[in-house]
């Protein structure tokens, strides 16, 4: 128990035994995704990025 009386567990893996999963591997790729959207969003003039704007970004034009 730490000082204040909670459990404290520490962390050793954080992928499966076997390795990656596909998952993973989609998880990631969706995480890049919103980081390429969040980039455009920051580097854009307007409030919000339109409908066509979001679609280059996510299809990469």
């Amino acid at each position: 128990m730490t000082a204040g009386g909670r459990w404290q567990i520490e962390v050793t893996r954080v992928t499966p035994a076997g390795g990656t999963t596909v998952q993973d591997h989609v998880a990631l790729a969706e995480i890049e995704l919103c980081g390429e959207l969040i980039i455009a969003a920051s580097a854009a003039v307007e409030d919000r990025l339109s409908l066509d704007r979001i679609d280059e970004v996510l299809l990469g034009h």
